[in-house]
């Protein structure tokens, strides 16, 4: 029997007679679902560093860590919640990623493995709704830089009842476009405006200190939280920041795939904590700055450049407008595009994909989520941390503690393989999955215990973690070390 998949520096592709076994199965395969060739796999550590940094350097982040002025911290306390949760988060980043280097699969794939070819549909799809949700956060955010430069240009622009909205509509119409060309366009976009983005938040720190006379007054304004009450606040915080990358915690293998080693997609993304502090710090900053100068803290960045003169409003809109597609087209399309192909692999394409998930963006009601920052970190943040804390452990223990990192390339590709399980559905990875939800919504209904809910990603990820680990220990689809070698060249 020839070896249906090949080995080679720690990563692994089909070989031509892997490929002919599964090529034809329209169901599970298409063009973008299907794994790496090896020449695919040509992103170096520059390439993941000028993705996270474009990420990190986006308004929300500005937002998260600004608005943490706003509950009562200082700035150190806010710098170090952000840099806490950003490190915290890392670890499951980077232990996924692992699974797209090595066998160059995308997420819905990657998740046909723990919860079986027909049942990965269910963890995709949550993810495909989180990322609406945060494509439609970072529209938002960008219909409001485009009406604010329109208003400054052209003031009988804000006499249109509706204008904010249209600007809306265009900036949506704007993202759908640019992330309907695919994910090679994303990596290109994300190395342009990553320096753009750095030079911005500079220039916005130097404003914040010049405005209020020196650095030290700008970091100055003592914090309303202290003893318990900060520990308090910091505890939900740092989930609220974990679960700000959770998404990507599980979907980071549609990225990692094309990596053309371990050592450089893990080298490029250990800039991620570095990045999220050192913006946080601009953002505290220059929001403590807003509370000298304007009398309150101004957390959301685009109230902040409307009292700017005209040159800065179009600039700076600008900039806003270039990191809101940038993290859309970057952290927000990826997964929801290819859970949407998973679907119907043979139909819907990732441009389609990329449709949907604006459609669904808009249902998702950003407008109402950015009406307050308590609704933006603990509402937001919170609940689908929570959501998404136990898919995080179930694809840790499936990669890691189950399989030791061997697959079957094909299976995940040929109907009626190991990975099948019962009618295309891992019952285990269901129940594991439900177990993970229990404690937090347990911390939901009972107050005394809310701390489990206020932590719902940690205790999520936990309890599916150990759960499915424990309920996988003796099954069939594990693959041997003898088994593993008989496909493996």
């Amino acid at each position: 029997m020839p070896a249906t998949q090949v080995l080679q520096d720690g990563i692994v592709t089909l070989t031509p007679e892997g490929v002919a076994a599964v090529a034809g199965n329209a169901e599970l395969w298409n063009e973008d679902l299907r794994p790496c060739t090896r020449e695919e796999h040509n992103w170096g550590s520059n390439r993941f560093a000028s993705l996270w940094i474009g990420m990190c350097l986006c308004i929300p982040t500005y937002s998260l860590a600004s608005g943490m002025i706003s509950l009562g911290m200082n700035w150190w306390q806010s710098v170090l919640t952000v840099f806490t949760g950003s490190l915290i988060v890392l670890i499951p980043i980077l232990l996924v990623a692992h699974a797209g280097t090595r066998y160059g699969i995308p997420y819905p794939v990657f998740a046909r493995l723990w919860f079986g070819l027909r049942g990965a549909h269910l963890p995709a799809l949550a993810r495909a709704v989180i990322a609406a949700g945060w494509f439609g956060i970072n529209s938002w955010f960008g219909g409001q830089a485009l009406d604010a430069i329109l208003g400054r240009l052209a003031p009988v622009w804000l006499g249109i009842g509706i204008h904010l909205w249209v600007a809306f509509g265009v900036f949506w119409i704007l993202n759908v476009g640019i992330a309907m060309r695919g994910p090679q366009a994303i990596g290109r976009l994300a190395a342009l405006a990553a320096p753009t983005l750095g030079i911005a938040a500079v220039a916005l720190f130097v404003w914040g200190a010049s405005a209020v006379h020196g650095v030290g007054n700008m970091l100055a304004a003592p914090g309303t939280l202290v003893g318990g009450a900060f520990w308090m606040a910091f505890f939900p915080s740092v989930i609220g920041v974990v679960s700000f990358w959770a998404t990507l915690a599980l979907n980071i293998p549609d990225y990692s795939r094309y990596a053309e080693s371990q050592r450089g997609q893990l080298r490029g993304q250990l800039v991620m904590p570095i990045v999220m502090a050192a913006f946080a710090f601009v953002g505290i900053a220059v929001t403590s700055a807003t509370v000298v100068v304007d009398g309150k803290a101004l957390w959301n960045p685009v109230d902040l450049l409307l009292t700017f003169p005209t040159p800065v409003v179009l600039i700076g809109g600008i900039v806003v407008i270039l990191s809101s597609i940038t993290i859309n087209v970057g952290a927000n399309v990826m997964a929801p595009a290819r859970a949407f192909e998973n679907l119907w692999p043979r139909v819907i394409t990732f441009g389609i994909g990329a449709i949907l998930t604006g459609l669904l963006s808009l249902v998702m009601q950003p407008w109402y989520v950015l009406s307050a920052f308590s609704t933006y970190i603990f509402t937001w943040l919170g609940s689908y941390g929570t959501l998404l804390g136990p898919f995080d452990g179930i694809a840790i223990a499936d990669y890691w503690l189950v399989r030791a990192l061997h697959l079957d390339l094909v299976g995940l590709y040929q109907s009626g393989s190991r990975y099948a399980y019962s009618g295309g559905l891992n019952g285990r990875a269901v129940a594991a999955l439900l177990a993970g939800w229990v404690l937090p919504l347990i911390g939901l209904v009972y107050p005394p215990l809310g701390f489990f809910w206020s932590g719902g990603w940690f205790f999520g990820l936990v309890v599916a973690l150990g759960t499915y680990a424990l309920f996988m220990r003796n099954d069939r689809s594990k693959l041997s070390e003898d088994e593993f070698a008989a496909i493996t060249e």
